[in-house]
């Protein structure tokens, strides 16, 4: 381990990045992600990489999504507002199968809403806000250090799966400063290559056994046809239901086969559980906190946070549902994570929400006043 910090939640997905080898940066300024870009603007230059700001969110991601197909492991870094502008690109990226990371760190919205203010509102943004069908990654840090973590994970899910991944921070992640030791080395997922040769009668985008091409970089000698129509194994667009309905299949499977390896949760205070919050980010810290003070008074409760919020954590809220009677749901949205939470424990148990929408955070008290609420005990 590295020697002991004083780091911003947004300064440790930097580098987290440059961890995983990412090397290029594209970007535009948008609070509160702009720490990000910041810090990439300093370190990727030290690892003999690039940093590009672009004039709009638009091209950020398309810059971003030709970067890494001409090799390089890339990152681009918003908030709401520019992530509404990256949706169409997004789907490319998905249908074109290019990796790539993209950092939300949620604000209050819509539209530019409260830029300062903590939000956790594109949670269904980040699954559904791209059109056509497509699988998502999309993964939710808590601390500083976990922010390291998962930016590593997203970088090597995203080489693994060519798919663009999602980093789902929230304001008060990424303003956080705490102490941190971050590791000297990381896992690296390395960039995949085809096994044919030139003359082989490659084809970019022919699956391996995975369901994932080994798709050439560009500037290799490989003859590739990148396109945001569907097509088949050549790259080149094919007009047939047949070839439309496995390709659509495929991108869903590819992320389907792996099950719940990267479905990641964590569970606390459950062993003995009849109430459950479930929470993510930021807020989990808040409803760790109102978990610990409930069992001060005896209410037998314990938390779910999801650290993996797409795909969504179905078989470990079921699992949970068919151990506790009710299931409190802390999130600052209006009602988003609450609805998927609700659908996936198929009416096993009670489901409320603790939402809030107001510019500041949830706090433990609040969370408690529901968690009593939640037990019969809020006389």
């Amino acid at each position: 381990m590295s020697k002991a910090r004083l780091m911003q939640g947004n300064e440790a997905c930097a580098e987290g990045a440059i961890a995983a080898g990412v090397n290029f940066f594209a970007g535009y300024p948008i609070t509160p992600s702009t720490e990000i870009a910041e810090s990439m603007a300093k370190l990727l230059p030290k690892k003999d990489g690039t940093f590009l700001q672009m004039e709009d969110e638009i091209a950020s991601f398309g810059a971003v999504l030709g970067a890494s197909l001409a090799g390089a492991k890339a990152m681009d870094a918003t908030s709401g507002p520019g992530f509404s502008l990256k949706q169409e690109l997004i789907g490319y990226g998905a249908c074109a199968e290019i990796p790539c990371v993209l950092v939300d760190v949620q604000r209050v919205g819509p539209s530019t809403g409260q830029p300062t203010a903590p939000s956790q509102g594109d949670i269904m943004q980040v699954r559904w806000g791209t059109h056509g069908d497509h699988p998502v990654i999309a993964l939710s840090p808590w601390s500083v250090r976990e922010t390291f973590d998962l930016t590593v994970r997203a970088v090597n899910y995203s080489e693994r799966f060519r798919t663009p991944v999602i980093l789902l921070m929230d304001e008060m992640v990424g303003h956080l400063r705490e102490r941190v030791e971050l590791p000297e080395s990381v896992e690296v997922y390395p960039r995949r290559r085809p096994h044919e040769s030139r003359a082989e009668g490659y084809e970019p985008y022919r699956p391996a056994s995975d369901g994932v091409p080994d798709t050439a970089d560009f500037g290799q000698g490989y003859h590739i046809h990148v396109t945001g129509l569907i097509h088949d194994g050549t790259g080149f667009p094919a007009g047939s239901p047949t070839v439309t309905r496995d390709d659509i299949r495929r991108l869903h499977k590819k992320i389907e086969r792996v099950g719940e390896e990267i479905i990641h949760v964590e569970e606390s205070f459950l062993e003995d559980a009849r109430f459950a919050v479930v929470a993510m980010g930021g807020t989990a810290r808040t409803a760790y906190e109102a978990v610990r003070e409930a069992r001060k008074e005896g209410i037998p409760v314990g938390l779910l946070r999801l650290i993996t919020v797409w795909p969504f954590a179905d078989a470990a809220l079921l699992r949970l549902a068919e151990r506790v009677d009710s299931i409190l749901v802390a999130e600052l949205s209006y009602g988003q994570l609450v609805r998927e939470v609700d659908r996936a424990v198929h009416g096993k148990a009670r489901v409320e929400l603790c939402g809030k929408y107001d510019m500041t955070s949830l706090t433990p008290a609040e969370i408690l006043a529901n968690i009593r609420k939640l037990a019969g005990r809020d006389a």
